[in-house]
């Protein structure tokens, strides 16, 4: 299968209010979202928002926060069973948030390699737990990640690793979606890249709507996967099968 190598980028976002956005690589900029470096295409190398150290230093706040909300959910913190429920709490959310601590570089040391490939690679249902910034819920859910190489590949297990730094952080699903795109992209510079994640948010499961069985579908294409209908399908037609 024969492709032309560089075609402008066109990255699809949202705004503020969950409009699309879209962009070629010959436009402005589009809206910063956290998580992102506002320096350019190495942003991805240098982030690190906390450290190990940051945990030691920030658990005993956090506990006694977590002691302040059973208090504010009229629990006693003192009673038997909530002794040291404060401090598991606190170690949990660092767990559950531990992508902040951790950068794309130290993932993707020596696991780049020259390769003279340019099919599709996808690696599909990959396991994604991450939490809801706006209820602080977990939602859960599969991420496929399809790209076509320029010359260069990436350790399989790498994209896995890729999903759990941005996944283990507080995030919208939108916003995850685009993080791997980009970090995929920004890494490789491959002819183009594709991101589906399918979830089940606990915010619409356990309060609201309740509606048990609902899911969220969210994409993200670049390059050939944006510009190249065929590209796309094929993409989408095997992560399905």
């Amino acid at each position: 299968m024969e492709r032309v190598k560089q075609l402008p980028e066109k990255q699809v976002t949202r705004d503020m209010n969950g409009h699309l956005e879209g962009r070629t690589a010959d436009n402005a900029s589009p809206r910063r979202v956290p998580g992102e470096s506002s320096s350019g295409g190495d942003g991805w190398r240098d982030e690190r928002p906390r450290s190990v150290e940051d945990n030691e230093v920030s658990l005993p706040s956090l506990a006694t926060a977590y002691s302040t909300i059973l208090r504010g959910l009229g629990e006693n913190p003192d009673r038997q069973g909530l002794l040291k429920t404060p401090w598991r709490a606190a170690k949990a959310m660092q767990f559950f948030t531990k992508g902040y601590q951790e950068s794309i570089t130290d993932v993707l040391n020596d696991a780049i390699f020259d390769e003279d490939h340019d099919e599709m690679v996808i690696v599909k249902d990959i396991d994604m737990f991450s939490m809801c910034e706006h209820h602080l819920v977990p939602f859960i859910g599969k991420v496929h990640i399809g790209y076509l190489p320029n010359k260069r590949v990436l350790g399989l297990s790498k994209l896995a690793r890729i999903v759990e730094i941005y996944s283990r952080r507080l995030q919208v699903q939108e916003r995850l979606t685009k993080q791997i795109a980009v970090a995929i992209t920004e890494a490789l510079q491959p002819c183009g890249v594709g991101v589906v994640i399918e979830a089940t948010h606990m915010c619409m499961v356990m309060r609201g709507v309740q509606k048990m069985n609902s899911k969220t579908v969210t994409s993200t294409m670049l390059g050939f996967f944006r510009e190249d209908p065929k590209t796309r399908e094929e993409f989408l037609t095997l992560i399905r099968s």
